[in-house]
């Protein structure tokens, strides 16, 4: 065969199996994604499937018999190996296309249509499908989701925005900060089209769906909770409306198919902290809190391409806060979020958006970063600010100095223009420090504070405690931990006096005053009192100045003093009830998740008031950064238990090794260390939870008996590990040991003369055999030691 003849078959044999791979490819590829977009139409699918394979091997013929007949062939090898290129290049694009054409005509399914060929591509080898599908998903993630430019906005006068611009792209994770007042709210409002801007445009990707969380006040009709889940609601929605103005939650829903709807929503009300008895209750019936979490369960269900959240962690317990956390990771659309809990937003978000001298400030990265980032973009601004002060007053004094003088006026005029022409730097608006004042102290109460001896208490046949046996004393500053139904709340309770004590005794010590706080108390206050008078209602009143200072540093400023408490917010109130509680303390301060609806500023004034307080403080909150800032000893509660800690929530992490800040605040029995549970043992022997008739006190300080098991403890823990030491010590001396004769024995096979003398050689490699044997084997107890020690 003459070599054109070679050039020719080559090329036939090597098209024809290209064109045979990539048919294979669309054939069994191409019915997955033809199946999800005609939204499982299989008949459908396989005729057009069908159709396009065999349109292809046409194609293909059709192209090499022209080719054949014109001689278009090319003249050599390397000529057909480029004109393979061109048609694998081509195949790239044609399924690339596919998926980019699935992109932006079928945007109902994309997504779950681009997701289902990555992992089927992957998982069946088919790499140039996943590299198309890759290169679809690629261009999907960086679409722009939103869109707001160059945006000015005024509201009763003020100012809150003014030229300022944002994009959101699909898949962000975006957290929103910025102090009360802000534009927070205003900006939600401008995204959702409840309000237009004054100036600019806010601009949404078409056929996007928007879902919106309030913050509180979400509305409930006569739907049970599962049908509000599952978008059966009669009320309006939080979906954003379609171009025709109406909105269909159930098209919403059809998006994921209807037929897994019910059974996602129980699931997602289920990791909510809804019980299945709760699924068939009429949503009015339910708590203002539940109905929020059942709106929060509609929009997970729905999955809405853009997700606003304000404050969602408000009414969630530390469980269903959890869940709803590690949900968020894989969330599929794009959230925006405004939150206070540092935790929720370091875990979660990979930008935050400021809202800061009327602009939209972005720092990539979590809370952390963007804490860092913004004090070192401060400094950067103040040095800047300085030194264009610097040449500012340089040039007014030369101004000044010679604009009388007839020869320098002109110099001294230019001066002046050269100031005017700068761009003026703006001076630096430091975050809010924790405020300076000096806040009332409560009356100084005994050494012991308060105690529980032998309490029972249980809610009809469920028993809470039996046996409780409890005390506090003075100063100490005490956070309960521990899963949801633990009894913590019933513990605080039982201690403020708000439960009665159905069993046993409280003594209260000697001038002690208690006071509680709970999230669920704030709605006690007078609504028609002003917010002034609130706060000055109390046996001894203070002065006006002092009342309208703390009022301030718990964002209270100008005339909002003078507002009524019947229009405020239920943040607004838990700021009110906090202000009330610090201007005449108590001097045991039981707080049950004081931080809920306080934004980041109020937050860190109550924890600047806490520090400065003298008396006994035991709360319960899910805020980490709170916990840390305020707590000195940790007590854990576990089904009637309670495990005290010695040491700051730190302490309490490594002694629990929990495997993360969040999880350890509902860490069950089986999270405590191994090194915890002689002391555990010892306080449940005392009559903890066993009714002991000889009643031990239990507090949070380490009693003597106490004190004297954990010495115990360390003792027995360094001499377990003097024997580990010792024991893996005497290892590796084996080992070395071994290793030399094994390079001995190793030397001397190598040696001609060895296999001279007869039996030398047999008895030497009968010993290599078992020095090998017995290194492999001490080798594997050494590592196995060496991972004990890391356990």
């Amino acid at each position: 065969m003459t070599p054109i003849v070679w050039t020719y078959f080559t090329y036939l044999l090597l098209s024809v199996s290209l064109t045979v791979w990539v048919a294979k490819t669309l054939h069994k590829n191409g019915r997955i994604f033809l199946v999800d977009t005609f939204r499982g139409n299989e008949p459908l699918a396989d005729s057009i499937n069908h159709l396009l394979v065999v349109g292809f091997y046409l194609i293909n013929i059709g192209y090499v018999s022209l080719a054949l007949r014109e001689g278009q062939m090319p003249a050599d090898l390397q000529g057909v190996l480029e004109t393979l290129s061109r048609k694998v290049g081509v195949v790239l694009l044609v399924l690339g296309g596919m998926h980019f054409f699935n992109l932006f005509v079928f945007s109902k399914m994309r997504k779950r249509a681009l997701l289902c060929h990555v992992e089927l591509g992957a998982r069946r080898g088919e790499r140039l499908y996943t590299l198309a599908s890759l290169f679809g998903l690629a261009t999907f993630a960086a679409a722009r989701m939103l869109t707001i430019s160059q945006v000015s906005k005024a509201f009763a006068g003020r100012v809150l925005f003014e030229d300022a611009s944002l994009q959101v792209n699909r898949g962000d994770r975006v957290g929103l900060v910025g102090p009360n007042g802000a534009g927070k709210s205003t900006l939600f409002s401008l995204i959702l089209g409840e309000a237009s801007p004054d100036e600019g445009r806010v601009s949404v990707e078409k056929s996007a769906t928007i879902g919106f969380l309030p913050q509180e006040h979400a509305p409930a009709g006569d739907e049970t909770v599962l049908e509000l889940a599952c978008g059966k609601v009669a009320h309006a929605s939080s979906l954003r409306p379609s171009e025709d103005g109406k909105v269909d939650d159930h098209a919403a829903l059809d998006e994921h198919g209807s037929w897994d709807v019910e059974p996602k929503a129980k699931r997602i009300l289920a990791g909510l902290a809804f019980r299945e008895t709760d699924f068939d209750r009429p949503a009015r019936t339910m708590s203002g809190g539940w109905v929020m979490r059942a709106h929060l369960a509609r929009l997970l269900v729905q999955e809405p391409d853009l997700l606003l959240l304000d404050e969602p962690t408000n009414h969630l317990d530390l469980e269903a806060l959890v869940w709803f956390q590690e949900y968020l990771t894989s969330y599929p659309g794009a959230i925006l979020m405004i939150s206070h809990d540092r935790e929720f937003l370091n875990r979660l978000v990979g930008s935050i958006i400021e809202i800061a001298h009327k602009r939209l400030n972005r720092y990539r990265g979590n809370w952390d970063s963007y804490v860092e980032q913004k004090a070192a973009r401060e400094e950067q601004q103040l040095s800047a600010y300085k030194n264009q002060q610097k040449e500012i007053a340089s040039l007014q004094l030369f101004a000044d100095r010679f604009r009388a003088k007839a020869s320098k006026a002109s110099q001294a005029q230019s001066k002046l223009k050269q100031i005017d022409r700068m761009e003026k730097i703006e001076a630096p608006v430091s975050r809010e420090k924790t405020v300076h004042f000096r806040f009332p102290q409560p009356p100084r109460s005994g050494h012991r504070v308060i105690t529980l001896k032998d309490v029972a208490h249980a809610y009809g046949d469920l028993v809470v405690y039996h046996g409780l046996n409890f005390e506090a004393e003075r100063g100490q500053r005490t956070v309960l931990v521990g899963p949801n139904g633990a009894g913590k709340s019933t513990l605080l309770k039982l201690l403020a006096g708000v439960l009665p004590v159905q069993s046993g005794l409280r003594e209260v010590g000697h001038n002690v005053k208690a006071g509680y706080f709970s999230q669920y108390r704030v709605d006690m206050l007078d609504p028609k009192r002003t917010v002034l008078e609130t706060a000055r209602d109390m046996p001894n009143p203070v002065s006006e100045q002092v009342a309208r200072t703390v009022l301030g540093s718990f964002l209270f400023r100008g005339d909002d003093v003078f507002k009524t408490t019947a229009v405020l917010s239920g943040g607004e109130k838990t700021r009110l009830a906090l202000v009330r509680l610090l201007l005449d303390p108590p001097n045991l301060l039981l707080m049950d998740e004081p931080t809920t609806h306080l934004d980041v500023g109020s937050i860190d004034a109550l924890v600047g008031a806490l520090a400065q307080y003298e008396g006994t403080l035991i709360f319960i909150s899910h805020d980490v950064y709170f916990i840390r800032a305020v707590a000195k000893t940790v007590l854990h509660i576990n089904a009637g238990k309670l495990t005290p800690y010695a040491g700051d929530y730190d302490y309490y992490l490594d002694k629990s090794r929990a495997t993360s800040a969040r999880a350890a605040l509902t860490s069950g029995e089986k999270a405590l260390d191994l090194n915890c549970r002689a002391s555990a043992s010892l306080a449940l022997s005392n009559g903890v939870a066993g009714g002991a008739p000889a009643l031990q006190k239990f507090g949070l300080r380490e009693t003597r008996e106490q004190r004297r098991a954990l010495a115990e403890e360390r003792k027995a823990e360094a001499k377990l590990k003097r024997e580990h030491d010792k024991h893996a010590h005497e290892l590796e001396m084996r080992i070395l040991t071994l290793e030399g004769r094994q390079k001995e024995l190793t030397v001397e096979l190598e040696k001609p003369e060895t296999y001279e003398a007869g039996g030398a050689a047999m008895q030497l490699n009968r010993e290599f055999s078992a020095v090998t044997t017995e290194l492999e084997r001490l080798t594997a107890e050494w590592e196995k030691l060496g991972e004990r020690q890391a356990v």
